[in-house]
């Protein structure tokens, strides 16, 4: 309606196709405003309040907007008619479990990595935050209708790979952790000694890709790594599926080596006059890409850096076709941002200069009592995802470990995940989910059946009932919004304000009453909140409870 207005009064300018339109926060201001007025005083080189004005004056008629009034230095704001706020119950009811989704992704393919852990141990709460992060993400973005690929990459060669055969070499001569001869920064988790209890039997284990059989061999250091590595991997995509996520593709570094990928790419970077040589080592210049120095690609005693693999792999992402990559990765990978992308713009194969994007997550701390909880009996150094699972579920810690903004510290109370009160946002969510199908329970008992030909929406005019009604059409902007901002805790705040407002409603008004057209209007309000309190419990990976 804006833009059209725009494009009315003035005919030869350029019009934003999507002007910048914003719920208010306070209910005086109407529901909706915008600033478009401001943006165009350069342009028109006209009080900003004029411009409102013949904005206004040139919308065309709706019936579903009762006012529009223009505010402060010229915000335009809008009150919506009651009736248009109603209307979105029955769309939810209509729409079901597609309420919420849209087509804003077209089709278009995008490729979320995350997770991507060393297959050197069992999985860390800090893995479970990136895990439930990253599964969430890909939610909204299906929900967008996006094409999304799920990919684990692991790190599967270098130095941790080597002490990772060392650390099983040594539980199968005998040794622990506190043993003299045990490898300085050898890996100390009791799940060592499991493993090599199951190589020394000659245990076949079946990882994503592969199967190796145990050599029972304490000597052969190959057999050793191989099996250790396919073990950990096993285990690992075990711990996820406990956990809900299951991953399309999975990549290995070591791959990127045994089919030549890593030397061809720093091949192509030496043919596009990238690179130098200096003291021995072989440089990649990418202060040419705003890096604050230059980087070794090449060190003199051999080998590659760390990055080197990272290029590789991601030019064969683009190189699949992946236009649009996002990688959840840990805050300690900041480092690495900039010489990824310098070497990937460095291939001059077209890859622009944010590609990919990233989302970095902060760590978590555990606490159960007041105290932080650092160790696991089974890690020996660190509190696993498996642990929080067994501990309070798989609802509790998904919702928990996404509930924040990714940047953000985070603390996993133990304790809080595990109480049954409002306190807890999972229990209280789940909670009105458990409560609205109860309503159904009382039908049945009573004698009654929901009717919505019956239903006089107009009935619908308490504060708690428009409140409930704002909420629920609000949830597909969220859908859209979450997944442009990679901002998946705003789905976990959202549920949490929109179980309040159930709650509240619940606990305020009579859903049942005789007269025929308020209660099943009533009904169909909080049939319509049950439907958005699933989607998105979805969106988090999350159960929704019909019984509590």
């Amino acid at each position: 309606m804006l833009a059209d207005a725009v494009t009315r009064a003035w005919p030869d300018i350029d019009t934003p196709d999507t002007p910048h339109v914003e719920r208010t926060r306070d209910a005086a201001h109407g529901d909706f405003a915008s600033n478009i007025a401001m943006t165009l005083t350069k342009t028109l080189r006209r009080n900003p309040r004029e411009i409102a004005q013949t904005i206004v004056d040139t919308l065309a008629d709706d019936a579903r907007i009762a006012q529009v009034e223009i505010a402060g230095p010229g915000f335009i704001n809008f009150f919506i008619a009651s009736a248009a706020f109603r209307a979105v119950i029955d769309d939810v009811l209509a729409a079901g479990e597609h309420y919420g989704h849209s087509e804003a992704g077209a089709g278009q393919q995008v490729l979320i990595e995350f997770v991507s852990a060393n297959p050197t141990g069992p999985l860390h709460v800090g893995h479970g935050r990136q895990a439930a992060i990253g599964d969430c993400l890909a939610r909204l973005y299906e929900a967008s209708g996006w094409q999304v690929t799920r990919e684990f990459y692991y790190n599967d060669a270098g130095n941790q790979i080597e002490m990772l055969a060392r650390s099983v070499a040594a539980r199968c001569a005998g040794l622990s952790p506190d043993d003299a001869d045990w490898p300085e920064g050898g890996y100390r988790g009791e799940y060592l000694a499991d493993l090599a209890a199951a190589y020394l039997r000659g245990d076949t284990v079946v990882a994503d890709d592969r199967e190796v059989t145990g050599a029972a061999d304490p000597q052969d250091m190959a057999a050793m790594r191989e099996f250790a590595v396919a073990y950990l991997r096993r285990e690992q995509d075990q711990d996820l599926r406990a956990f809900g996520v299951v991953f399309d593709n999975y990549a290995l570094e070591s791959a990127l080596y045994a089919d030549g990928r890593v030397e061809a790419t720093v091949q192509a970077l030496i043919d596009a006059g990238h690179t130098y040589e200096a003291d021995g080592a072989l440089w990649l210049k990418t202060t040419d890409y705003g890096d604050d120095k230059d980087r070794v690609m090449r060190k003199s005693e051999g080998g590659y850096t760390y990055f080197v693999p990272d290029v590789a792999y991601h030019r064969g992402k683009w190189e699949r076709g992946f236009r649009h990559a996002i990688n959840i990765q840990g805050a300690d990978h900041h480092g690495t941002i900039a010489r990824v992308r310098a070497g990937l713009q460095a291939l001059n194969i077209g890859i622009p200069q944010g590609w990919p994007s990233y989302v970095l997550h902060q760590m978590v701390a555990v606490m159960r009592g007041g105290e932080e909880v650092k160790l696991s009996k089974r890690a020996g150094s660190y509190v696993t995802v498996r642990d929080l699972i067994d501990e309070v579920g798989r609802d509790a810690t998904r919702y928990f470990l996404v509930a924040r903004k990714p940047d953000a510290q985070q603390t996993f109370d133990i304790d809080l995940a595990r109480s049954q009160s409002e306190d807890n946002p999972v229990y209280y969510i789940q909670y009105a989910h458990a409560r609205i199908c109860s309503v159904n329970g009382q039908l049945a008992e009573r004698g009654l059946a929901y009717r919505r030909d019956e239903a006089d929406f107009a009935r619908l005019d308490s504060p708690h009932e428009q409140r409930l009604i704002t909420a629920i059409s609000r949830f597909p902007e969220l859908i859209e919004n979450a997944a442009a901002d990679f901002a998946p805790q705003a789905v976990a705040h959202y549920l949490r304000d929109l179980a309040d407002a159930f709650h509240s409603y619940y606990n305020a008004q009579q859903f049942l009453v005789d007269d025929a057209a308020l209660r099943n209007a009533r009904l169909a309000l909080v049939f319509a909140t049950r439907q958005v309190l699933v989607n998105g419990l979805k969106l988090l990976g999350v159960s929704a409870p019909e019984q509590m």
